[in-house]
């Protein structure tokens, strides 16, 4: 649909093109903008690095020189691989010796004893025989500490062949370039925005906009549109210098990086976040005609779509009901979107419609 089919008169069309105009050569030439841009790519970059050394290990290596045996969380780069049900059967019962060994009353003997007794129990009947004969509370947690473990250079190359098969590299890197560049973007256009609408929310500025033959609808849209379109171009310079980076990197590996992957996660993962924290930044500079408050209030919004929640897994990161933030923690190749993500996408979508619209019915009801 073209912008005639949205606003009624042409002379409301050439009024968002030129409001649209103006934002953006306000953004983009003031030093805050480049200055964000500069820290986003050297912080994103920081936290990508370790996805960056992937790669197949050569035979006389020995990765994970100097980490522990086994561990929660573990990185492919760091030398860790799954552990498959007899492996981690075999590191949790290590554990749980160790463990029990230090108990009061309890030496090493005992606890080689105890775990014999183990013998044929799966693991939760084991944990819950243990609580109940010697009141050891801890054994389940230990069976969560153990899911990865220090690979060999064999283990590894497979393990990464496997996965590669599944998916192209690219595939999830974009997923961990999703996660950092959105966080990232949502605290820069927390603080950029602040000038979205600050020299018009000025008494005497404010007061003359009213008197202006600009319709609510094009002063809202256009207003909306240059920020939204100037976090558009950061993002996408941030996706150009991380897919370059990406095909520079892991050049000589035969991992397939591709740019259409990184524009979907693009398009899916951030950009409603964006279109969203542009809305709340419009209705709240001209609710309190100071774009100041909605600053405080979109960090507590990005703390709120970060927090982690009890649930069938346990504790963990699950997403929440219009999060502005969709984040992929965990290993670089198990990262899955949190539940019902496709629906808060799409909730997101629509209510970004609906603060941009009551943004347009204020400013209509201000000026009458």
């Amino acid at each position: 649909m073209s912008a005639e089919g949205i606003f009624s008169t042409e002379k409301e069309v050439r009024q968002l093109r030129a409001i649209i105009r103006r934002e953006l050569k306000n953004y983009l030439k003031r030093p805050l903008f480049w200055l964000g841009l500069a820290l986003m790519v050297w912080g994103i970059a920081g936290d990508l690095k370790p996805y960056l050394d992937i790669r197949y290990v050569l035979s006389e290596e020995e990765p994970g020189r100097g980490l522990p045996e086994s561990v929660h969380d573990g990185e492919v780069s760091e030398g860790y691989v799954p552990s498959d049900e007899e492996e981690r059967r075999g590191y949790w019962e290590k554990a749980v010796e160790k463990s029990l060994a230090g108990e009061p009353g309890m030496g090493k003997k005992e606890a080689k004893e105890v775990i014999e007794e183990l013998r044929g129990m799966d693991v939760p009947a084991a944990c819950a025989y243990l609580e109940e004969a010697y009141g050891y509370c801890g054994a389940i947690y230990l069976y969560e500490d153990v899911a990865y473990h220090k690979g060999t250079p064999e283990e590894i190359n497979t393990y990464l062949d496997g996965r590669l098969k599944e998916h192209r590299f690219s595939y999830y890197f974009s997923r961990k370039f999703a996660d950092f560049a959105g966080l990232y973007l949502g605290f820069f256009a927390s603080v950029l925005l602040a000038f979205i609408f600050f020299q018009d929310t000025r008494k005497s500025t404010y007061e003359l906009l009213h008197t202006k033959p600009v319709s609510a609808g094009s002063y809202v849209a256009g207003k909306a549109a240059g920020g939204f379109f100037v976090c558009l171009a950061a993002l996408f310079f941030l996706t150009a210098v991380f897919w370059a980076l990406a095909c520079i990197r892991t050049r000589g590996n035969g991992f397939e990086i591709w740019l259409l992957d990184f524009l979907k996660a693009d398009a899916f993962y951030i950009l409603p976040n964006m279109l969203m924290i542009v809305g709340v930044y419009g209705l709240i500079a001209l609710l309190f005609k100071n774009p100041l408050p909605a600053v405080p209030f979109l960090f507590l919004y990005i703390v709120y779509s970060n927090m982690g929640s009890q649930g069938a897994e346990g504790y963990g990161y699950y997403g929440r009901p219009l999060a502005i933030m969709v984040r992929f923690p965990g290993p670089f190749f198990d990262t899955s979107p949190p539940p019902f993500v496709v629906l808060n996408q799409c909730f997101l979508l629509a209510a970004s419609a609906a603060v941009l619209l009551a943004s347009a019915m204020l400013w209509k009801r201000r000026r009458c």
